[in-house]
Formats: structure tokens, C-alpha cells, sequence
């Protein structure tokens, strides 16, 4: 009888398992391939993010002071309006242009940035940024013998507001301060901005009582609505929560 020298035996402090090979190492990656593939992976993961739940944004203009200023970077959640959901009195919303409402923006003519743009990793612009004063049926008035916006009847008490002219009587002074608007269709809201003597917002788009042939419309469909903004991001000094004001809280419904 023979033996195989060659193999180990107990006594080298090792056990022979029959038919079993030492497993082959997978060779590593190169470093480029698999910064490129997190890179991949975080774009997808930042438009799926973006489609679905979170968006940024910048303030164009300064129609929303004092609460958001310009080039303030804002976080737009869209979850709010999901199953079901719509905007309520008080939010600050987020929309493309309803039309005619943005003719002198400019898109950023920087390629890096117009495709960060495009999967949420930049903030993007092109959109209006306004505060929801009335919803599906309201009507708005302006203004009551205190110069305060009326909703259904109700006068709101806008703490908020920012009034930079020495000539505003009234929280509404962008057409004056004698105005109704109303009701408010199915499907729609009206929006005004925070700074209420610079805001070209639905009070700029209505047909006044002494219009001719006027073919303007104040409301926003909620099919342009991107969602609702819920914290100013940048810069740091100005990072914040946004809650929905009190003021809108004992609004009746329309009758």
C-alpha cells in the first residue's frame, strides 16, 4: 500500500473535504467603473426622488418677501397632494406658468446646470411661487374698512405681508383696493404673493368690472401645481420650516 506524500494529514492541523475547490476571487473593478456607476445610481435615485417626492427650487423675484427673498433655495414636497389631496388655504405653492405669467424669464443657458436641472440635483426656475388664498368655490373680495383681504366673508388677519408702498390702503393694491374675485372653479386657486404692492399674481390676471371683451384668467389649475414648499434650504442663515399661517383657519366654506 502506498501513500501521497504530497497531501496533508491530520496531524498538519488540516481537514481534506473531497471534491470541494477553493472558491476563484472575482477580479476588482476598476475605479473609474464604479464611480461611474454611483454616479449613475445617484442620478436615478435624484429623478425618482424628484418625480415622486422632493424638488428644489429658487425664488425668481421678490413678489414673496419678506418670508421668502430672492434666490432663496425652497425644498417643494409633492407627497401633500397625493391620493386625493389639494392645496389648502395659506400654502405656499409651487406651478409652471399658467400662461403669460412669466414672459421675461430666461432659462440658464449653463448646460451643467440645465441637467443637474433635469434630475433635481439643481434648483430650478420657471415656475411662479405664490401663496393660496382662495380654493374651489371661495370668493375673494378686497377689501373691508381695514384694508384686509376677504375669503367667503372672512377677513384675514396676514401678519406675513410685506406693503413697501406708501400708497397701498390695502393688502390687495396691485389693481386697487376695490376688487372681487369668484367663485372660484372646480379644479382651481387663486394665488397671491406675500409682497402685495409686487407680485403680478391672480389680481393681475382678473377681468376688472369695467373690462371690454376680457378674456383673462386669475386661477391656477391644479394640474400645473408642483407641490407645496415646506423649507428654505439656502442659504444657511435663512434655513427654515414654512407652516400654513393661522390666519386662514376660521374661514367659512362657501356657501
Amino acid at each position: 500500500m502506498t501513500t501521497d506524500e504530497s497531501a496533508p494529514s491530520p496531524a498538519d492541523g488540516a481537514s481534506v473535504v473531497p471534491g470541494r475547490r477553493r472558491p476563484r476571487q472575482r477580479p476588482r473593478r476598476p475605479l473609474w467603473q464604479e464611480a461611474a456607476f454611483l454616479l449613475v445610481l445617484a442620478m436615478v435615485l435624484a429623478l425618482v426622488v424628484k418625480s415622486f417626492f422632493l424638488q428644489a427650487f429658487y425664488i425668481p423675484s421678490a413678489s414673496m418677501e419678506p418670508g421668502l427673498v430672492k434666490d432663496d433655495r425652497i425644498l417643494v414636497q409633492k407627497v401633500s397632494y397625493w391620493f386625493g389631496g389639494s392645496p389648502q388655504r395659506g400654502d405656499v405653492i409651487v406651478f409652471e406658468d399658467p400662461g403669460g405669467w412669466l414672459d421675461d424669464f430666461e432659462e440658464s443657458t449653463n448646460p451643467v446646470q440645465g441637467a443637474l436641472a433635469k434630475v433635481g440635483l439643481y434648483p430650478e426656475g420657471g415656475h411662479l411661487v405664490k401663496r393660496v388664498v382662495g380654493i374651489a368655490g371661495d370668493t375673494i373680495e378686497c377689501c373691508d374698512d381695514q384694508g384686509r383681504i376677504l375669503v367667503n366673508g372672512q377677513p384675514l388677519d396676514e401678519d406675513y405681508l410685506e406693503l413697501t408702498s406708501a400708497a397701498s390702503d390695502c393688502n390687495g393694491p396691485m389693481v386697487g383696493c376695490e376688487w372681487s374675485a369668484g367663485p372660484v372653479p372646480e379644479g382651481s386657486v387663486f394665488v397671491m404673493g406675500d409682497h402685495r404692492d409686487d407680485s403680478a399674481d391672480s389680481t393681475m390676471h382678473m377681468c376688472l368690472p369695467d373690462a371690454v371683451d376680457c378674456a383673462k384668467d386669475p386661477y391656477v389649475d391644479l394640474g400645473l401645481v408642483v407641490g407645496k414648499v415646506f423649507a428654505v434650504a439656502w442659504p444657511p442663515s435663512r434655513a427654515t420650516f414654512l407652516h400654513r399661517p393661522d390666519s386662514f383657519a376660521d374661514v367659512p366654506d362657501p356657501q
